[in-house]
């Protein structure tokens, strides 16, 4: 299938595609202030930046973009069919760099969840993850 843009427009599209704040984290941070949590975002000093660190609990949550970091259970995730190359590269690249954070991160004594971007439409579940996350249950 051809893409409806033209490249350049392609390209400028993707360009305002933001890295932070995004409508998936800013609803994570919502219900986690609602449960009356504090937490800190996107510490620099932390590897991978993490989007928000929960320090009095010594715990990290990451919210995932499902397309962008391979999310192997959702159909959001689907690779294109054009240029793939360059977009298997990418997000290969991007999954193996996500594994890397979340094993640095242990190493140094944080505990890490990972909260996709099809999670946050699932509220219940989002929530229920976060509060057995946060209250140390095991997280499914």
């Amino acid at each position: 299938m051809t893409d409806v843009f033209t490249k350049e427009k392609r390209k400028w599209i993707m360009s305002r595609v933001g890295g932070v704040n995004t409508k998936p984290e800013k609803i994570v941070r919502s219900f986690l202030h609602a449960m009356g949590h504090r937490f800190r975002l996107h510490r620099a000093d932390l590897p991978g930046k993490p989007d928000i660190i929960l320090p009095k609990h010594r715990k990290i949550i990451f919210v995932h973009g499902c397309f962008w970091h391979g999310h192997a259970k959702c159909h959001r995730s689907k690779r294109p069919s054009t240029n793939e190359i360059f977009w298997n590269s990418k997000i290969d690249r991007t999954i193996r760099r996500d594994k890397r954070v979340l094993s640095d991160l242990k190493k140094i004594g944080w505990k890490v969840l990972i909260i996709w971007e099809c999670e946050t439409k699932k509220t219940e579940l989002m929530v229920r993850k976060l509060e057995n996350f946060i209250d140390e249950k095991k997280v499914r």
